[in-house]
């Protein structure tokens, strides 16, 4: 009984021999030539250990056979040193491998993603709380405009202005200057501006300060700056020669407007000494005194040429060529073509001078528009364009014309013959000319018909 139960030496050194051999490390083999894999798989356990948890919860991790295993796309992190610098996992070793301060940390990084800042709210225990400032209210300062860039600001704004007409925008421009005590210079600036101006730009100035005042100017304002005006108007007449007569337009418009008021001029009687400025209130007296008997002063500057109607602009050209053949001054007529602002209608004034020389009786008028036109064409104030439409206009109603001029389609023939001759249509537009058809008789083989030919 007693050897059934104990084991001899030899079977109990073998046993525990064989339980050394099949555990090494905590690892179980299964044959005795394994051990040196159980070594490396042993090395491979403290080498992950020693990795931080980032690598641990990024990198390749092995498996319990000693096997590494990859993450769950199939695809190994990346591990090298620039991205372990740029990541934001705590290296302590310790947690669960999350970003630190929930992804709020970091350079340039001012809180979680979706967080929503609300006022702070002031603390009283706060060592650096100040009563006095809890009621503070914080508004943007602009300081006053300087004496030497006042015009250099201004100009531009007036200058588009005259180019878009909006006085809205300039009254938003100027409101967010701090004018100061330069705002009565506003008014001297635009209507120094205007001298050197056309008639439209004028008209547009007369509007602007009519909308300015009120809004950012006062009445005030208006009425010093037309002053300076009266008393710089010797050094205006250097430039604009009409200074004078411009500058007491302006007056009188501004009297009518009610920006300006009408004791304004009693107020100069008997103390001007300057020629200039006397004659500037002697012209706004003597409209003012029109305007009472029926002169519109609000329309004294006109109306720009592309607001003006058709009709007006058509009475306008008719006039400027009847003056035109009696003073025979092309000069003139080029000015007065030139002040109606009109160059895409030019060619309404082409229809109308040959018109007028189709309807003529005589060759004065003849050779005076024939004159006109080539002096407008070498001035380039006519273009190709408004030449050749005016020209083809007067193709197309000539039988109209033929109507009430018999002699229509030999003098247009003349006229254009001579046209091209001087050299300001081309040949193209020469043979476009219409020919009136005749009747004429043939021969009594025909049978005494009649038969349209033309010339």
């Amino acid at each position: 009984i007693e050897t059934d139960s104990f084991l001899s030496g030899e079977e109990e050194n073998g046993i525990i021999t064989k339980n050394i051999k099949n555990e090494i490390n905590g690892n179980w083999i299964s044959a005795p030539n394994s051990i040196h894999e159980a070594r490396l798989k042993a090395k491979a356990k403290r080498r992950l250990r020693k990795t931080s948890s980032r690598d641990s919860g990024r990198g390749d991790s092995f498996s319990e056979n000693g096997d590494p295993s990859r993450g769950t796309n199939g695809t190994a992190p990346p591990t090298s040193p620039k991205s372990k610098l740029l990541d934001r996992k705590s290296r302590a070793g310790k947690g669960r491998g999350l970003p630190k301060k929930g992804g709020a940390g970091g350079k340039g990084v001012w809180g979680p993603p979706g967080e929503v800042y609300d006022l702070e709210e002031v603390d009283v225990k706060d060592p650096n709380y100040d009563e006095a400032q809890e009621n503070c209210v914080y508004e943007t300062v602009v300081p006053p405009l300087e004496e030497g860039a006042f015009e250099k600001t201004l100009t531009p704004i007036v200058q588009e202005y005259f180019e878009h007409g909006d006085t809205n925008e300039v009254a938003e421009l100027l409101g967010e200057l701090n004018l100061g005590s330069m705002s009565s210079g506003v008014p001297m600036l635009a209507v120094s501006l205007a001298l050197e101006a056309k008639a439209s730009h004028r008209e547009l100035t007369s509007r602007l300060l009519t909308d300015l005042c009120g809004r950012v100017l006062s009445r005030s304002d208006v009425e010093s700056s037309f002053d300076k005006l009266l008393r710089e108007l010797p050094d205006l007449v250097l430039d604009t020669p009409g200074a004078p007569q411009l500058v007491g337009q302006f007056i009188a418009r501004a009297v009518k407007d009610q920006i300006l008021s009408r004791s304004y001029l009693d107020g100069y009687k008997g103390r001007v000494d300057c020629v200039h400025a006397r004659a500037a209130l002697d012209r706004a007296a003597v409209l003012l005194k029109m305007g009472l008997g029926g002169l519109r002063i609000d329309n004294l500057w006109g109306t720009g040429g592309g607001q003006r109607p058709v009709t007006q602009l058509v009475r306008e050209m008719t006039l400027l060529l009847k003056e035109y053949l009696l003073s025979g001054d092309n000069k003139e007529a080029e000015r007065c073509l030139r002040e109606l602002e009109v160059p895409h209608f030019h060619h309404e004034f082409v229809y109308e001078a040959i018109v007028m020389v189709l309807e003529s009786k005589g060759e004065k008028t003849f050779k005076m528009v024939l004159q006109l036109l080539k002096f407008l064409w070498v001035s380039s104030i006519i273009t190709v364009d408004q030449m050749r439409r005016g020209y083809e206009r007067v193709y197309m109603d000539i039988a109209e014309i033929n109507i009430d001029v018999p002699r229509a389609y030999f003098i247009l023939e003349q006229f254009v013959d001579k046209s091209f001759s001087a050299g300001f249509i081309c040949e193209k537009l020469r043979d476009l000319c219409p020919s009136r058809g005749r009747k004429r008789f043939v021969s009594e083989g025909d049978g005494g018909r009649f038969k349209l030919e033309s010339y």
